[in-house]
Order: C-alpha cells, then structure tokens, then sequence
C-alpha cells in the first residue's frame, strides 16, 4: 500500500505541526537527528534510516559519527548530550522492553542536558519518529522512496 499519510494528505498537516514545534524547542539539529536515526534503526525502518542519514548529514555529521550511531555506547564520537538523547530515543522505543520503560537514570541523564522545553520537543520528535517508523514499516515502504 502507497505511505499512509499520502493517501490521506491531510494527516500530514498535523504531524508537520507537530514536527516544526519539536525543532523549534532548542534542540541542536544534529542531535535531534541522531535521536531519529536511533529510534529508526530499532525499529528497522528503512525510509527512516535512510533519511535519518541524510538530515544527519545535512546538519553537519561526519559519516562517522553517523555509521556510529548503532553502536554509540562504544564510541566515543558523541557528547555526554547526544548519549543522553540516544539513550532517551532507545527507552521511549522499546517501551514494552521493561516494567519502568523510561528509567529515572535516563529521563534524569536527559534532564540534565536539555531544559523542559528542550525535553518536551526532543520527546515530541521521538515520538514522532516512531510514528513514521510504525507507518513505514507496516506498509514496506522502501527506502529512498518518495511520498
């Protein structure tokens, strides 16, 4: 089936709210797109991953620390604000994954490292990755593919 959201365009106005807002919370760009591409290779969401890669790049990541983002706990290419974003886009994942999805150590971590209104765009960003990661993947779209 063609991505949801193009069959049904006016979705799209919602989440394009939603998506601008989250940018607009002070979050530096390149970590918002390490937090995507993250969730998206949990996930195996090709389009996501594909395009994680890509607005990484476009916002100035080297190709390491983008080949690096699967394995960023061994790696020292990220900061202790990215690590914390990471591990923030992992917990809200993998929600099922344990009793306490999102851990006090990795919500605090997180605080420690973004303001609330930060927090709230970098959640709101998370959470909508992984809407397109559920749209994505439960209709095969390739990736590369253009809605």
């Amino acid at each position: 089936m063609s991505n949801p959201a193009s069959v049904i365009p006016e979705s799209m106005k919602g989440i394009q709210s939603i998506i601008q807002a989250a940018y607009s919370a002070g979050v530096p760009r390149s970590t918002m797109e390490l937090a995507h591409l993250r969730a998206s290779q949990i996930n195996g969401c090709s389009p996501c991953v594909y395009s994680g890669a890509v607005g990484a790049k476009k916002a100035g990541e080297s190709d390491e620390r983008i080949f690096a983002v699967a394995a960023w706990r061994e790696t020292d290419f990220f900061d202790e604000g990215e690590r914390a974003a990471m591990a923030l886009a992992e917990s809200m994942t993998r929600l099922a994954d344990r009793a306490d999805p999102v851990p006090d150590d990795v919500w605090d971590e997180a605080a420690r490292h973004f303001d609330e209104k930060q927090l709230a765009g970098l959640v709101l960003w998370i959470a909508t990755t992984n809407l397109f990661n559920r749209l994505n993947a439960t209709t095969k779209q390739p990736a590369g593919a253009a809605w």
